[in-house]
C-alpha cells in the first residue's frame, strides 16, 4: 500500500489481522474485512498508507479520530477495538456492522416516518452524548449512519467515521484551505470556517431527516449551488414534496436556522419536535406519498421494522460506494473563505 492508498492488502497479514477483502475505499484510506487471529473475531480494519501517515496534519487527524472514538462508550457509536501503526501503515480496528447504511435506504426514495424517527432518534442520542463531552462530529450524513437488524429485535443504528471530530472546533479545512466534510449536509458556520459546536451537527442531522422524508437532501445541484443554498437559501417545504403535515416544515426551518442560536437546544429535542409535528403519521410504516395523500397514509402501531436494509438493487452493504461509512473522507470541495463572527456555543468544552 506504500505510496498508494488504493492498494489492496487482501490476503496479507498485518500484525494480528488477516485481511480477507476490501469493504470500501475513502479519499485517504481503505477499509477491509479482516480477522483478528488472536480472538477469531471479524473486524472492519481501516488502513492508511505510509505516505499519508508521514504527513503530520493527517497523522494528527488519525490519532484524534482513534482517541475520540475510543473515548465514547455509547450503544450507537461504532466500537473501536484497536489502533496503531504496523509496517509503516496506520490502522483502526472497529466492530464489523452486518447491515447497510442510511444512504442506501433513501436511494430509492422516502422512507416511512416511523422508521426514520426510530433510526434518527438513536443518532441524535449518540450525537448529544458526543456534544456533552465538548466534541463535534462534523460529518453527519446518511453514509455515516450504519443500520443493522441482526443485533437486536429492532433496527439498530451506529454513527460511524469520526475522522473530522474535534474539541472546541472551527470549520475544518486543510492547511491549503480545502473544506473537509460533506457540503451536502454542512451547516453555514461550518462552510464559513467559523467556530462550531453541537448545533452544527444538529443542522446536518436535520438535513438527514429531510432526506429520509423526501428521498433527497434539501439542496441539490453542483457544489457551489449546494453551498449557496446552505449559506443563503431556504429548503423547499417538505409538505409540498410529500404528503406530510406542514408542521414538519417549521421543524426543518428551526433545525436548519442560519443562526445556530435559533436552533433546538439539542439533537434529541429536534427529533422529538419532528415526532410531534408529524402527529399520527409519526407512527406510519408506509413511506409518504405525494402531497394531498396524507389522509390515505397507513397509520398503525405495528412492531418496528426488522426488514434488512434494502436499496434499489437489494441489500445494501455499509461499506459500498466511494465514501463508505467507515471510510475516511478526503478533502472535499473548496468552500467560501472563512469569515469572522463566531456564533455563541453550547458552552465551553470541558
Amino acid at each position: 500500500m506504500t505510496g498508494d492508498e488504493s492498494g489492496d492488502l487482501t490476503g496479507r497479514r498485518l500484525g494480528n489481522y488477516r485481511i480477507d477483502g476490501v469493504l470500501g475505499k475513502g479519499g485517504m484510506s481503505v477499509t477491509y474485512k479482516a480477522t483478528d487471529v488472536r480472538l477469531g473475531r471479524k473486524v472492519a480494519l481501516k488502513v492508511i498508507g505510509d505516505h499519508l501517515g508521514a504527513d503530520a496534519e493527517f497523522r494528527e487527524r488519525f490519532v484524534d479520530e482513534a482517541r475520540n472514538t475510543s473515548a465514547i462508550d455509547h450503544a450507537n457509536v461504532v466500537p473501536l477495538y484497536d489502533f496503531g501503526e504496523l509496517e509503516g501503515m496506520l490502522y483502526i480496528a472497529m466492530r464489523m456492522v452486518d447491515g447497510g447504511d442510511l444512504a442506501g435506504l433513501i436511494s430509492g426514495g422516502p422512507i416511512a416516518p416511523a422508521r426514520a424517527l426510530n433510526m434518527l432518534d438513536q443518532v441524535a442520542d449518540a450525537l448529544d452524548t458526543l456534544h456533552n463531552r465538548g466534541l463535534v462530529h462534523l460529518d453527519v450524513k446518511p453514509a455515516n449512519v450504519l443500520v443493522t437488524s441482526k443485533e437486536t429485535s429492532r433496527e439498530h443504528v451506529y454513527v460511524a467515521d469520526f475522522g473530522l471530530t474535534r474539541r472546541g472546533a472551527t470549520g475544518h479545512r486543510t492547511r491549503g484551505g480545502d473544506f473537509l466534510g460533506s457540503p451536502t449536509y454542512a451547516a453555514p458556520e461550518h462552510l464559513r470556517g467559523e467556530p462550531l459546536d453541537g448545533r452544527t451537527d444538529q443542522y446536518a442531522l436535520t438535513c438527514v431527516l429531510y432526506a429520509c422524508l423526501t428521498g433527497s437532501p434539501p439542496f441539490k445541484g453542483d457544489v457551489q449551488t449546494v453551498i449557496k443554498g446552505h449559506l443563503n437559501g431556504e429548503p423547499p417545504a417538505i409538505s409540498r414534496i410529500v404528503g406530510l403535515p406542514a408542521g414538519i416544515d417549521e421543524v426543518v426551518r428551526k433545525g436548519m436556522a442560519k443562526n445556530p442560536a435559533e436552533r433546538y437546544p439539542n439533537c434529541v429535542e429536534m427529533i422529538a419536535a419532528a415526532r410531534r409535528a408529524l402527529g399520527p403519521l409519526a407512527t406510519s410504516n408506509e413511506p409518504p406519498g405525494a402531497p394531498g395523500q396524507a389522509a390515505a397514509a397507513t397509520v398503525q402501531q405495528a412492531p418496528r421494522q426488522n426488514t434488512p436494509p434494502q436499496g434499489e438493487g437489494g441489500p445494501v452493504h455499509p461499506y459500498g460506494g466511494q465514501q463508505p461509512g467507515y471510510g475516511q473522507q478526503g478533502p472535499g470541495p473548496q468552500g467560501p473563505p472563512p469569515q469572522q463572527g463566531p456564533p455563541p456555543g453550547y458552552g465551553p468544552p470541558p
